[in-house]
């Protein structure tokens, strides 16, 4: 019994400290909550009264149309030509093209692109200056071949000309028959 009186006080106190330690913890944590929301409602409420128009970016507009389009445009020669532009960052442009014909190679394209807010349009200047292109935007998905001129290829056709957004047009399907 006196062995049991002795062990008694020392687990008291052990879990009246246990219970002191946590308790000391959660007010801790309580304290740095309410100094994080004083901290943010004191910076909001100097900040509604603040001009931020000087130091918001403009919105660059030709980034939306960051992305990889696909399509088959008409061939007078073939079935078509397998197309894939690449609309890359700081302007630049990849462009792959197949012919749907026995033994032809892929032809690659590099250069700048520029998009005109304006006009809707995409024009592609490759490297050595000597091609460009330009396209319709219809959507943010979806773009379509033009003349050099601007105009489109051929009335009532432009579905034939043109290219579709990757992630929207679902060309990488597999289907297994």
């Amino acid at each position: 019994m006196v062995l049991l009186n002795k062990k008694l006080p020392q687990k008291l106190t052990l879990i009246s400290f246990g219970i002191l330690f946590s308790s000391s913890q959660l007010m801790a944590a309580t304290d740095l909550t309410a100094q994080e929301k004083y901290l943010k409602a004191r910076v909001k409420n100097i900040e509604k009264n603040m001009d931020h128009s000087n130091h918001i970016e403009p919105i660059d507009k030709s980034l939306d149309f960051h992305g990889v389009f696909y399509g088959y445009l008409p061939c007078t020669d073939c079935n078509g030509v397998k197309s894939t532009l690449s609309l890359k960052q700081k302007n630049n442009y990849l462009l792959v093209t197949q012919p749907a014909k026995e033994s032809s190679k892929e032809t690659y394209e590099k250069g700048k692109y520029e998009w005109n807010e304006q006009t809707h349009k995409v024009i592609l200047t490759s490297k050595d200056n000597i091609n460009k292109r330009q396209y319709d935007i219809k959507d943010e998905g979806t773009l379509i071949l033009l003349n050099s001129d601007g105009s489109p290829m051929s009335k009532g056709k432009s579905e034939e000309y043109t290219l579709h957004r990757s992630d929207s047009a679902k060309t990488r399907e597999v289907h297994i028959h």
